[in-house]
């Protein structure tokens, strides 16, 4: 069997729709960081166990409940409150037995999902994500969208984890996405601080596709004209135009999401020169 890890922040919205998704899993845990909304209570109806802990960032956050939390089976299934397990991969993890392979962790394939309810396709960047591991073989990095760092080879598991970023609307989508941009640009001043040097042939070969995400992400911070560039690559490169409105419109938010990075950033080079 699977255990199951949420995390949770006033999410009495999308919990019960999650919960609901993984019903077939006797250890649910839900890890909260004090909401002051029904979340917890929510939690506590459908008999998942509540963990709470005050948020730092996301990586020490994650990191810490993978460390503290007391799983009941080896395998956890790590998912958002506004995801939720499909048919197809339910399926497929009723089914899942770790012990038929040498794998640390499973990458999922997600679906992000319009306020239309149509499948931006074409229009998502990363697919894949780490989802199924154990817990004792992973671990996080960065302050915002952390890189998960499997402690050996991983695997890869059909079926799809249904994503709905803006279930809770655009408004929320944006003030959401202006906090990652305050840690996108502290993680971009510090790399610059430190010299990082980020590799072309990773970014561009690396078969491990975390490593690959994180030099690609490293060197796109360099390009002049981050937005517009994001922009063209979704709508041309990865065809978002194929989604219909929904797409090009998504691309348009994440090219915003990018050029508030670009502020942020800007600012704090201008605050760490006055300081």
């Amino acid at each position: 069997m699977i255990s199951v890890l949420i995390l949770t922040k006033n999410e009495e919205q999308d919990l019960p729709g999650c919960l609901a998704s993984v019903s077939w899993c006797d250890d649910v845990h839900v890890y909260d960081s004090y909401s002051d909304d029904g979340t917890v209570e929510i939690a506590k109806q459908y008999q998942a166990t509540v963990t709470q802990r005050k948020f730092d960032n996301w990586s020490a956050h994650q990191n810490w409940g993978l460390a503290n939390i007391r799983f009941k089976y080896p395998w956890v299934l790590y998912i958002d409150a506004d995801e939720r397990v499909s048919d197809s991969l339910r399926t497929h993890l009723l089914d899942f037995d770790g012990t038929r392979s040498n794998y640390v962790a499973f990458e999922i394939q997600r679906r992000d999902f319009a306020w239309n309810g149509r499948w931006l396709k074409h229009a998502q960047i990363s697919p894949y994500y780490l989802r199924l591991f154990r817990p004792e073989k992973m671990r996080y990095e960065r302050l915002v969208n952390p890189v998960s760092i499997p402690d050996g080879a991983t695997g890869r598991l059909p079926g799809y984890l249904d994503h709905y970023p803006f279930s809770k609307g655009i408004r929320y989508w944006l003030q959401r996405h202006l906090g990652y941009a305050d840690m996108e640009a502290a993680m971009r001043l510090e790399d610059l601080n430190k010299g990082i040097d980020f590799s072309w042939k990773k970014a561009l070969f690396s078969k491990d596709f975390t490593e690959k995400r994180y030099h690609q992400k490293g060197l796109f911070y360099k390009m002049p004209g981050r937005p517009l560039i994001k922009w063209l690559y979704m709508v041309i490169g990865r065809r978002a135009f194929l989604d219909g409105k929904a797409g090009t419109t998504y691309a348009t938010l994440q090219s915003i999401y990018e050029y508030f990075i670009v502020l942020k950033t800007r600012e704090l080079q201008r605050a760490t020169k006055e300081n």
